[in-house]
């Protein structure tokens, strides 16, 4: 049996470890100061549910498992630095307008209301955990 691999609503596989592994190339064939990941995301379906949140599961678990083989290149001895999230907000992609959501704030682009996703509340949750982590560190 061959496992299939998950993959985005842009058919791209989701393969968390190839980014540790960049990371820990990039880190052995350059010797980089400092590392920043600038975008990491992927399309994902969203749900409204009943109540008007939006479900947006997949995203959830692609941020958290993704941030976690970016802590393990940290572990590695990789200096990454920045993590930033693809994206804030839905947006337009060129090769499929707005057909494809990215964010973490779903977009009626009837209206322009922005509405924070569950795997916005998720990730603002996991940042202010960890910058409070940081500040009593300090």
């Amino acid at each position: 049996n061959v496992a299939v691999a998950q993959q985005s609503e842009m058919g791209w596989e989701v393969y968390p470890d190839g980014l540790r592994e960049i990371l820990a190339r990039v880190h052995a064939d350059y010797q980089p100061a400092v590392l920043m990941v600038t975008e990491n995301g992927a399309a994902f379906d969203d749900v409204v549910t009943p109540s008007g949140e939006i479900d947006d599961e997949p995203r959830r678990s692609y941020l958290e498992r993704h941030l976690a083989a970016a802590a393990a290149a940290i572990a590695d001895g990789v200096p990454l630095r920045g993590y930033f999230v693809w994206s804030l907000m839905d947006n337009f992609e060129w090769a499929h307008g707005y057909s494809k959501r990215f964010g973490l704030y779903r977009v009626d682009y009837g209206t322009q209301r922005r509405t924070l996703k569950r795997s916005g509340d998720w990730y603002r949750s996991l940042v202010r955990a960890h910058s409070a982590l940081h500040a009593a560190q300090r």
